[in-house]
């Protein structure tokens, strides 16, 4: 995630940079108005387009069947939870994925495991596997 914020903040840098360019060379060398308004239309627009493909690009999650989690008395935030952690996810990924904090995902992991009646991570994503409760994405496109 630091590395997206880096790589966020050295292309606004750099296009920062060539706007001051572009905005220089429009003022002092009599660039056309209307080609420096292409231009930064056209930097924004690779850039729009650059944001929405990393925003959208993450792996699809593992679909939880909402049904039998609610047969389990799992609430909404413990299947999204356990949906993480299906998709083999830390601790610090499912809080950072769900803008919460590490001791609250922590929590909510205890809550699952004392529902599904495990004590580790694997065995958790055993039985659910077992009782069926995941389903893949591929298997809900067909």
């Amino acid at each position: 995630m630091k590395r997206s914020y880096w790589i966020y903040g050295g292309a606004t840098g750099v296009l920062l940079l060539l706007l001051q360019v572009l905005h220089y060379r429009t003022m002092v060398r009599d660039l056309r108005l209307e080609v420096f308004g292409v231009v930064i239309a056209g930097i924004f627009m690779v850039l729009g387009v650059w944001v929405g493909i990393q925003l959208y690009k993450r792996r699809q999650a593992t679909l939880i069947d909402q049904w039998r989690a609610q047969a389990l008395q799992l609430s909404v935030r413990e299947t999204e939870v356990l949906s993480l952690l299906v998709d083999g996810c830390s601790n610090q990924e499912i809080a950072d994925r769900l803008f919460v904090s590490l001791n609250t995902t922590k929590t909510h992991l205890s809550n699952i495991y004392q529902k599904l009646n495990v004590s580790s991570r694997t065995q958790a994503i055993q039985k659910v596997r077992d009782l069926g409760i995941t389903s893949s994405p591929e298997s809900t496109k067909k």
